[in-house]
């Protein structure tokens, strides 16, 4: 159905086929849209190019971006008008992707191709190709860690993301210092977060690692959501605002069963409410988060991996907020200085559970035991924060 009817329903089950929710017989038939898509016939798509071509019309591949015949629509829905208007300019795709390659001209683990793409070797693959990662020796975890510090950077840092984050758009290849490399593919679709969304959005996962439930319905209001800010914690990291779990565990059988009872007194409304309050940023990267949680999961990685990089790129984030003209130099400097002191009790908050990660190993550790330290760590942490939130 998708290929038959070609354009938005090819995005959709590229997306779908990303989510690991979906039932296997579903991701695997339509995970071939996001590299193996029919081609068009040669005869139909040949006057878009409008200077004499010469190459051969047996398709090597679905590599090539050409805008397919019938794809100048105008949708009603505003950001989805947007998000595909900008995915047909493939001018703008190559300024998308030469923006992304000097954001990351430093990172030497992250490789963005030139506009032509045939540079690529025939080792590289898919990142979800879990054969090919485990014959190679490549790290799974490694891998999904790395993605989540990726895009973490994009989003808390560079205030500029991938917006089409499938597996078809992100390969790995066995080449790298750390026995393999990223490379990331097709710029179709990239978003400018606002600048005061940035920072907004890094406060709130400071705010969402420590706990912090005030801080959290304060950005809610911000985000004119109100109320529903305190389901964030369970969007974000499968806590509830109130629960006493470490970051990473999850919920306990009584916060499940009084969250479950909490849901039953809403309505499709307060849900509707809720999504169209958010700003469009905001959907963005909780799209891509999505994508990028389902993506993580596939690879083996423990919610915490994903959770961590966001934290530290959230943090790190906050230390870059534009000076405003109203700021004194000594108000600038303590600024910093406050946020160099979070970084480093985030830090220590990352070692501890970073310790608890190897206990979690370690069988002769009792259940009680384990959860009494994990505790008296989480206890010692925001001890210490708590603090610097209120200074």
């Amino acid at each position: 159905m998708c290929e038959a009817n070609k354009g938005i329903y090819i995005k959709a089950g590229q997306f779908v086929a990303a989510i690991r929710q979906v039932p296997k017989e579903y991701s695997t038939t339509l995970s071939s849209l996001q590299d193996h898509a029919i081609p068009f016939q040669f005869e139909s798509i040949k006057h878009v190019f409008y200077a004499p071509c010469c190459f051969s019309k047996r398709p090597s591949g679905s590599g090539v971006k050409v805008q397919y015949p019938g794809l100048e629509f105008q949708w009603l829905v505003t950001e989805l008008e947007k998000s595909i208007a900008s995915e047909l300019d493939f001018i703008a795709e190559a300024k998308n992707l030469e923006r992304i390659r000097e954001n990351f001209k430093d990172n030497s683990m992250v490789r963005v191709p030139n506009v032509f793409w045939d540079f690529t070797t025939r080792q590289v693959v898919k990142v979800d190709d879990l054969e090919f990662l485990k014959e190679r020796g490549i790290s799974e975890v490694k891998v999904a860690k790395f993605l989540a510090e990726v895009f973490a950077e994009m989003i808390f840092v560079h205030g500029f993301l991938h917006g089409d984050l499938h597996p078809g758009n992100i390969l790995v290849s066995p080449e790298g210092e750390n026995g393999f490399s990223v490379v990331l593919l097709d710029f179709g679709i990239c978003k400018q977060l606002n600048e005061d969304f940035r920072l907004k959005y890094c406060e709130l996962w400071e705010a969402l690692v420590v706990k912090d439930s005030a801080k959290i319905q304060e950005i809610g209001v911000y985000f004119g959501v109100g109320k529903y800010s305190r389901y964030f914690p369970v969007i974000f990291t499968g806590r509830t605002i109130d629960s006493k779990s470490a970051l990473g565990e999850g919920m306990s059988v009584e916060e499940r069963k009084n969250l479950k009872q909490e849901l039953k007194s809403l309505k499709m409304e307060d849900i509707s409410s809720f999504m169209e309050s958010l700003p469009t940023d905001f959907l963005t990267v909780l799209r891509t988060d999505g994508l990028l949680r389902s993506l993580t999961s596939k690879l083996g990685a423990p919610l915490r991996v994903r959770l961590l990089a966001y934290a530290e790129y959230a943090l790190y984030g906050l230390s870059l907020k534009a000076d405003s003209k109203s700021d004194s130099a000594i108000e600038v400097v303590l600024f910093r200085f406050k946020i160099g002191l979070r970084y480093i009790q985030l830090r220590l908050l990352f070692g501890i559970l970073g310790i608890v990660s190897w206990l979690e190993n370690i069988k002769h550790t009792s259940t009680r035991r384990f959860k009494d330290f994990l505790a008296s760590a989480g206890f010692v942490v925001r001890s210490l924060y708590r603090p610097l939130l209120t200074a």
